[in-house]
């Protein structure tokens, strides 16, 4: 693995173990050449994905990306990153099982909306006023009072 400070490519392994839901390999490297230390995770990736895009616009599917938004989503709420990282190991299973090799970005939404609603009512909010596009205050005020409504009958 080339070594994300200097370029060096011969960097090596000091330390393997498994993350905490067992979804991942976490290892610590060493650059022998400049001396600095970095993580890597290795994943199980059932098949290469491919987000089309609203404007049909097809590109690589994300994991980053899709962990990013959860996370901004999240910011400043009591919500653990191994709890964010369990989330979005579990959108990334069920999108590459659904066994198509293109997924679009409303079925990544979705997903990630599925998750968030149960997970934070914020963080839900915040996802969805990026998702669905709120260009104005009556547009929270409206998501805001269904959101209020759904959750008192449950």
């Amino acid at each position: 693995m080339r070594c994300p400070f200097c370029g060096h490519e011969d960097t090596q392994v000091k330390d393997s173990r498994p993350t905490d839901d067992n979804a991942a390999i976490r290892r610590r490297r060493f650059c022998p050449n400049c001396g600095s230390r970095f993580t890597t995770f290795e994943r199980v990736q059932l098949r290469e994905l491919t987000v089309v895009k609203k404007t049909g616009k097809r590109v690589p599917f994300d994991r980053d990306k899709l962990a990013r938004s959860i996370q901004i989503a999240c910011r400043k709420r009591p919500i653990e990153a191994e709890r964010i990282e369990r989330i979005v190991n579990g959108i990334v299973r069920r999108l590459e099982s659904m066994g198509e090799p293109e997924i679009s970005t409303d079925q990544i939404g979705a997903q990630v909306m599925d998750a968030l609603y149960s997970l934070d009512p914020v963080a839900y909010v915040r996802f969805a006023s990026v998702y669905r596009n709120f260009r104005e205050v009556k547009d929270f005020e409206d998501f805001v009072g269904k959101l209020a409504h759904e959750r008192d009958d449950d």
